[in-house]
């Protein structure tokens, strides 16, 4: 194992940023997803630490060792691409006792240190079979015990899984977390899947136009992201447009697109009375009740003492999407959605008025791009 550092790295082709100046910091044995949309850099970052793209500024460390300079063969690393590269004429048990080959290792201990990885990604049975006859899981498995047999100090991986479909893709990802408690290396892995980050992640470094916008645990960053880029990014939100009014004790009063004003809570002193905002309502966070013609309620759900904010509006629209239901409701000239379990109790319709209600302090702020309240943020 060992500790991976990026000191503003750099990467560009002509005209083009690709990774920009960008500082990185991966603990020795952890499992760290770099998460991003295409063209962010992640990949980009990820090749500079394995050696197979030059940097145009900036240094990269692997333990104590400086390698910015390092040809790839020369770097204590190993990568797991998309593409599987499995050579058709060669058995199992040889493509993954290649890399021990190149580096000199006998016939005899790098075909038992290949069956004991092929043990480890539970591939002990495919040895002496085809790679053209193995399904993408398990083309998936022989690739990476190829990469593990050389016992590499950081392991990077390429979103190997984004070739398989959707069940497989998930049975992978708990079966590469387990493998990385097994074999206790250092994981570098670049997905732009969230899933995949959530479930494999120990931390995750979430990449913006070729910077780091924030690195934390899975939950840190979803609990409290800095930016909303992140927000954004992670999960589904609903997000309005505002302008603030008037400051107050703990927040602002803000004109929003649903016609009213409300009170949202921000930091002192982070902005002031004109300036924009954007505002998130998590569909997690909003409690929604039918109204009734006499003004009355039929409540859906109980109602919080803590929910100091409730508008009305009619649902619009109601899309089915499996194990749950999302349904569309419009409030003034905004829109905004929730969603209910399958065979949950209450059911909406199109063209139901309902009451939407949430706490402040969920509600996540933010103005030029930055979050600047709400979360339980101080």
């Amino acid at each position: 194992m060992a500790s991976v550092t990026l000191d503003d790295l750099t990467k560009q082709y002509g005209d083009l940023t690709a990774v920009d100046d960008l500082d990185l910091d991966v603990r020795d044995g952890e499992l760290l997803c770099l998460l991003g949309p295409s063209g962010c850099g992640k990949s980009t970052t990820l090749r500079m630490l394995g050696g197979l793209e030059s940097p145009s500024g900036g240094d990269v460390h692997i333990g104590e060792e400086r390698v910015t300079d390092q040809p790839p063969y020369d770097r204590d690393t190993s990568m797991v691409f998309q593409s599987w590269a499995l050579f058709p004429h060669k058995s199992v048990l040889e493509n993954v006792a290649f890399g021990l080959k190149m580096a000199g290792v006998g016939a005899e201990e790098r075909r038992e240190s290949a069956r004991e990885m092929l043990s480890v990604v539970e591939m002990s049975e495919f040895a002496d079979s085809d790679p053209v006859d193995l399904s993408g899981g398990q083309k998936q498995r022989v690739a990476l015990a190829r990469s593990l047999a050389i016992e590499p100090s950081v392991l990077l991986l390429d979103e190997p899984l984004s070739n398989l479909d959707k069940r497989l893709r998930e049975q992978m990802q708990l079966e590469l977390r387990n493998i990385h408690e097994e074999v206790e290396t250092t994981f570098v892995h670049v997905t732009h899947d969230q899933n995949e980050a959530f479930t494999l992640a120990d931390r995750i470094g979430i990449m913006n136009d070729g910077e780091i916008e924030q690195v934390g645990p899975p939950r840190e960053v979803y609990d409290n992201p800095v930016s909303l880029f992140v927000e954004e990014f992670l999960g589904d939100t609903n997000l309005v447009d505002a302008t603030v009014q008037a400051t107050i004790d703990g927040g602002v009063v803000a004109e929003t697109e649903f016609e009213t004003d409300i009170e949202v809570p921000t930091a002192p002193g982070e902005v002031g009375p004109g300036d924009p905002l954007t505002i998130s309502f998590r569909p997690e966070e909003l409690t929604v009740d039918h109204v009734v013609a006499d003004g009355g309620q039929r409540t859906a759900s109980d109602v919080s003492d803590e929910i100091t904010t409730s508008l009305e509006g009619t649902i619009t629209d109601v899309l089915y999407r499996g194990s749950s239901v999302r349904f569309y409701v419009e409030i003034g000239d905004a829109g905004v959605f929730f969603e209910q379990s399958v065979g949950a109790d209450t059911e909406f319709e199109v063209g139901d008025s309902v009451s939407v209600s949430w706490d402040p302090d969920d509600l996540l702020v933010f103005s030029a791009g930055d979050r600047v309240g709400g979360g339980g943020s101080e």
